[in-house]
């Protein structure tokens, strides 16, 4: 039973009607993010590459684009707040990514950056945006700094958070940890137990309004992850994360395009050194870091995320 609401076939799905909405609205008032209450939000499904694909459509659609692509293990969801303020701006659209949130899994359990950065291709091609801005979180980072260095006509500007060709091995391996133990739950509060216990930087009850999000109930009761099941097989995330594509310095400076990469100023995946000297390789880079958060930048600290980020995206579009 799912525990959240979405488009059930391939009409929209007006998602201000629902309290999960009003939920937002509460979050957003408690940390004074500034947003509309009128404002277009619908869920709806698209194919792409033979797999339906979830997404969330925010703000005018004649607005300049911004697609959010999320981290492993997330959803499009982990974007909303971030989402409702960008709205009376850009036109966002925050695509579940395969085997993830409410989108279909990959039958060939073909997870892979590279196959990711296709999926992207696709909903560009399919929703017709020409030269979007591409922000991205973590493995949706990844994604976005492939399809950067394949296809650097695409994008107007990219933003990766706290993601880059270098990550921690130590905080690699925590996050990996946390994802294989944590897969099943007798009650919501078990969940979020773990959760609080992991992220200390958001608050009981923003974790609890958004645990819909991430679970799915079973018919035998327990409560389980919501993404392929394969994703928290520790062998397989071992796998896949030996197979993540490199990036050459020589290629990174073939991007002529602004880069900002946002690092949380204590992260374990994305150290100090390892993102300065990321941005040194880029031609256009710029480097700043977000203070009172860890990996989940835009989650764990949203006001000061979009007070680093927004200047950056609104530079884009003057």
């Amino acid at each position: 039973m799912y525990l959240n609401e979405f488009a059930p076939s391939g009409a929209p799905l007006d998602m201000t009607t629902f309290k999960e909405f009003d939920s937002l609205l509460q979050s957003a008032g408690d940390l004074g993010i500034p947003h509309s209450r009128d404002v277009h939000y619908v869920s709806r499904n698209v194919v792409l590459n033979g797999i339906r694909f979830h997404l969330l459509d925010w703000g005018d659609p004649s607005a300049p684009p911004l697609i959010v692509l999320h981290g492993g293990n997330q959803s499009a969801h982990s974007w909303d707040l971030v989402s409702l303020h960008l709205a009376d701006r850009f036109h966002v659209i925050a695509l579940d990514q395969r085997g993830h949130g409410d989108s279909e899994w990959a039958r060939d359990a073909d997870y892979t950056v590279p196959q990711m950065a296709d999926d992207l291709v696709a909903l560009l091609e399919h929703e017709q945006l020409a030269r979007p801005i591409i922000m991205g979180h973590s493995m949706g980072g990844l994604v976005t700094l492939t399809l950067a260095l394949r296809r650097p006509e695409i994008q107007t500007a990219i933003v990766l958070v706290d993601s880059g060709p270098r990550a921690s091995t130590q905080g690699v391996m925590t996050i990996r940890n946390f994802i294989t133990h944590n897969t099943e739950f007798d009650h919501i509060d078990k969940f979020v137990d773990r959760v609080v216990a992991y992220d200390p930087y958001r608050s009981r009850e923003h974790i609890e309004r958004t645990a819909r999000y991430n679970l799915i109930q079973r018919v035998d009761g327990a409560y389980i992850s919501k993404s392929d099941r394969i994703l928290h097989d520790a062998d397989f995330r071992t796998r896949r994360e030996r197979s993540a594509p490199s990036f050459d310095a020589s290629h990174l400076a073939a991007l002529h395009f602004p880069v900002l990469v946002v690092r949380g100023q204590r992260s374990n995946i994305l150290e100090p050194v390892a993102a300065e000297q990321f941005v040194a390789q880029l031609p256009q880079g710029a480097l700043v870091t977000v203070p009172d958060c860890g990996h989940n930048v835009h989650t764990q600290n949203t006001p000061g995320f979009l007070q680093q980020v927004r200047p950056f995206l609104d530079g884009q579009i003057a």
